[in-house]
């Protein structure tokens, strides 16, 4: 007797596969094969079809807590189908049996009166060309398929051991792929379900979330687009660790982020970690944490490719494609410069100046006399002095929290508007308006200056003086504010077409 073993599987549908592509393709395939199935969908049911005139059906037994699913095959049952053998497929489907006419049905005659009739069941053509290969030990699959004439492809992993399973897709490079059944793909597919994709930006001063749906064009259309300041680097400056309590606070906004993602139906999340966890002892304690806690795994950049990826959506995104251009992202922590022509970068660096170390040095988070705003102030340029003596750029373009809530200010927006931000054009004298504004104010009066976001408070000052020795020492009296940065950088490389 053949003892039937269930097998745990992750799969995902999609155009692109990201770095699975190039990963698979270093390997030798272990097999190729081609098919035509007819899939039943019922929108609540197993995985139901039709495959070498058997009708072939597999019951999903159980979900583990990576989403992993396990599936069992319960029937290969030939044409014609006895009556017994139809009721086990509309249990399969989780659908009422219909009267039944006949002792026994072809598969025209069950697809013409049992599957159109119903209204229930939707019969979808589909041709695969499956190409497998072994992963760690675990079968690999991808596919091109075309269903009911709408193309897609899915790479699949599947093996009777999770752990196995779990750890192939993470060497692919898949972490943060929902894993889609078939049924729930194809049903995607013929629905024709936006493609929407999430990037979480850990920064040591806040969290940004980014939902994109990507247009048939290529164009990406933002769906959600916030950020929640949990301060992850509170203290880091002093005692070179993250802290218990900025911990559970980050931890506590990528959950809530993560069940947004999940009620908006996206297809993948990429998080990445930036200069907090870069430099932070305990980095990898605070990585499983918050991973056992959201299940989202976060792939610390270096300074150069968050300023790279920055780059990419700055250029993109204000149109600028002629003449030389520098792009700077300001954060709690760092700094990140890429200096470039047209479509070309020709340095990245990051530095070690960011508005969270400069408020707890100076303690700028409160009132600060002019004396004391002018010690910060030469401290931030000695730290900047890698950018001393360089050409004038055509363009300078400036993002990140301080310089869109700087915009934010100047344009009184009670409601943060991306539409009005971006393009935005600020010179030094509105940021030195900003700074008097700041420097004569608490933290508690900061908070009533309508466009600041309440909990960047604290460390605007310091943001505002970063940006204004930045223009000073490239000579520049105005910049251009992108509200696009790393995330939406993410987003295109990671998601795009």
């Amino acid at each position: 007797m053949t003892v039937i073993v269930p097998r745990w599987e992750w799969r995902w549908f999609g155009p692109r596969l990201g770095p699975a592509e190039s990963k698979l393709a270093a390997l030798a395939p272990v097999g190729v094969q081609e098919s035509s199935e007819t899939y039943l969908l019922s929108g609540a049911g197993d995985n139901v079809k039709v495959r070498d005139a058997l009708m072939d059906i597999k019951v999903l037994r159980e979900v583990d807590r990576n989403g992993l699913e396990q599936w069992t095959p319960v029937m290969k049952a030939g044409f014609p189908l006895p009556a017994a053998e139809v009721a086990k497929v509309f249990e399969a489907l989780r659908l009422e049996q219909p009267p039944l006419r006949r002792e026994s049905y072809s598969l025209d005659e069950f697809i013409r009166e049992l599957a159109v009739p119903s209204g229930h069941i939707r019969a979808v053509s589909v041709d695969k060309r499956r190409t497998r290969y072994t992963v760690g030990g675990c079968m690999a699959e991808l596919s091109e398929v075309v269903a009911d004439g709408k193309p897609t492809r899915t790479i699949a992993v599947e093996s009777e051991d999770a752990a196995a399973v779990i750890a192939a897709v993470h060497s692919l490079g898949l972490s943060g792929y929902v894993n889609t059944s078939y049924p729930r793909g194809l049903a995607a597919l013929i629905d024709g379900e936006p493609l929407r994709f999430a990037v979480i930006d850990v920064g040591t001063n806040s969290i940004k979330f980014h939902i994109g749906e990507r247009e048939r064009d290529g164009k990406w259309h933002a769906v959600v687009d916030r950020a929640e300041m949990t301060r992850l680097g509170e203290g880091l400056e002093q005692h070179g660790v993250i802290a218990d309590a900025a911990l559970e606070r980050t931890a506590a906004a990528i959950a809530g982020m993560v069940d947004e993602a999940k009620r908006h139906k996206i297809l993948a999340t990429a998080a990445v970690g930036t200069a907090g966890l870069r430099i932070a002892s305990n980095r990898d304690v605070v990585l499983a944490a918050i991973e056992a806690r959201t299940g989202v795994r976060i792939a610390v950049i270096s300074g150069e490719e968050e300023g790279r990826l920055a780059y990419v959506a700055a250029r993109s995104g204000l149109g600028l494609s002629t003449g030389s251009l520098v792009a700077f992202d300001t954060g709690g922590g760092s700094t990140q410069f890429t200096f470039g022509h047209e479509s070309s970068v020709d340095e990245r660096f990051s530095v070690d100046v960011g508005a969270v170390r400069y408020t707890e040095r100076f303690k700028l988070d409160g009132i600060v006399s002019a004396e004391v705003l002018r010690g910060a102030m030469a401290a931030i340029a000695a730290d900047l002095s890698r950018i001393d003596g360089r050409p004038v750029p055509a363009a300078l373009v400036a993002m990140g929290g301080a310089v869109t809530n700087i915009t934010a200010v100047k344009h009184g927006l009670a409601r943060y508007d991306p539409t009005i931000v971006q393009g935005t054009v600020l010179d030094r004298a509105e940021i030195d308006r900003q700074i008097e504004l700041y420097r004569s104010r608490d933290a508690d009066g900061r908070r009533t200056i309508v466009g600041l976001q309440p909990k960047r408070a604290e460390v605007i000052l310091a943001g505002a003086c970063i940006v204004r020795t930045v223009m000073e020492k490239l000579g520049k009296e105005t910049l251009t504010v992108s509200d696009r940065g790393l995330r939406h950088g993410v987003l295109a490389e990671r998601f795009g077409p």
